[in-house]
């Protein structure tokens, strides 16, 4: 049962040390076997998101739960759908639980230690062989442009070559992109704008709204409500700007945490449904060609566990 779940916050003499090392001294009783068929087993999680490798090295704050029962496995390559293909980029519907980008620190890890939990940027070179080269390995990368978060689903555009990828790169930083997510956030919410200065660390070791003068980068997300369900309510969210976790701050912040989001939002009530998931989809993306000198639009359906949230959601009393 999820109320058996465990947690504990990794402290200095737990930092640099594998997550198994770190499990040992927590839970002494246990052998390392044991240790090793908890994480077998999708039951370790590190910062709300599933962890199978037990080499994975720990940093000071980083929160580790034991759940009392196995996550959803890891997505893989066939969960990832290639929406657009040409030689400058690829446009891709990103499944939530795969993170966007394989950490600098973990670029040389083994294929076979990768495959336990693919990185997007790791498996679109093989989507892109599928398609193009009938399943022949090439190896040629891909660049990032941006990124959303692993519990995140939805749309994202990398380049093929660097000179796209710097083309884009300055259309998001004009924020001429076009960029609307849909969010499941606790209460009821109006149609309004959230404008604040967003800075690494707001005090407690999280991004957040700055009132300093000059501190931090300027975010703008305007919001519309779509369907109230139950507590909580279906939204649309357009990002003006694009910082990092920009949604789920200003929503947090205004008192409205997207629903799952255990880190600007609290860990769930007893009663409420369990997920693996950020109730944010990255619905639309809209941006000018690098080369053809022609806008292209996008559109994502939300995958089939952001709707049977909102179903569960929507059928539940206030």
């Amino acid at each position: 049962m999820e109320a058996e779940r465990q947690r504990f916050v990794a402290a200095e003499p737990h930092s640099g040390r594998t997550v198994l090392a770190a499990l040992r001294t927590w839970l002494p009783g246990q052998s390392w076997s044991d240790l090793r068929k908890l994480l077998a087993a999708r039951r370790v999680l590190i910062n709300a998101a599933l962890c199978l490798d037990e080499a994975r090295r720990l940093a000071i704050g980083e929160v580790v739960e034991i759940s009392g029962r196995a996550q959803a496995a890891p997505p893989t390559a066939d969960d990832v759908r290639l929406v657009w293909l040409d030689d400058e980029l690829v446009v891709v519907d990103k499944p939530a639980g795969m993170i966007t980008l394989r950490h600098p620190s973990e670029r040389d890890w083994s294929s076979e230690r990768k495959r336990r939990q693919p990185a997007l940027d790791d498996v679109i070179p093989e989507l892109i062989a599928r398609q193009q080269h009938r399943g022949r390995k090439v190896t040629a990368p891909v660049f990032s442009v941006h990124r959303i978060d692993r519990g995140t689903s939805g749309l994202l555009v990398f380049a093929r070559q660097v000179p796209a990828q710097q083309v884009l790169i300055e259309q998001f930083k004009k924020h001429s992109v076009e960029r609307t997510y849909l969010a499941v956030a606790r209460g009821t919410l109006a149609a309004q704008t959230f404008e604040s200065r967003l800075v690494d660390d707001r005090g407690d070791g999280l991004r957040g709204s700055t009132s300093a003068s000059g501190a931090g980068k300027r975010a703008v997300t305007h919001v519309r409500p779509i369907e109230r369900l139950g507590g909580w309510t279906l939204l649309e969210c357009r990002l003006e700007t694009g910082r990092t976790h920009q949604i789920r701050i200003h929503l947090s912040e205004a008192g409205h945490p997207v629903y799952g989001d255990s880190k600007y939002g609290r860990p769930p009530a007893a009663n409420e449904l369990p997920t693996s998931r950020l109730a944010l989809h990255a619905t639309t993306l809209g941006f000018d060609h690098p080369t053809a000198q022609r806008r292209l639009s996008f559109e994502s359906r939300p995958p089939r566990d952001f709707d049977a949230l909102v179903a569960a959601l929507r059928a539940r009393p206030e």
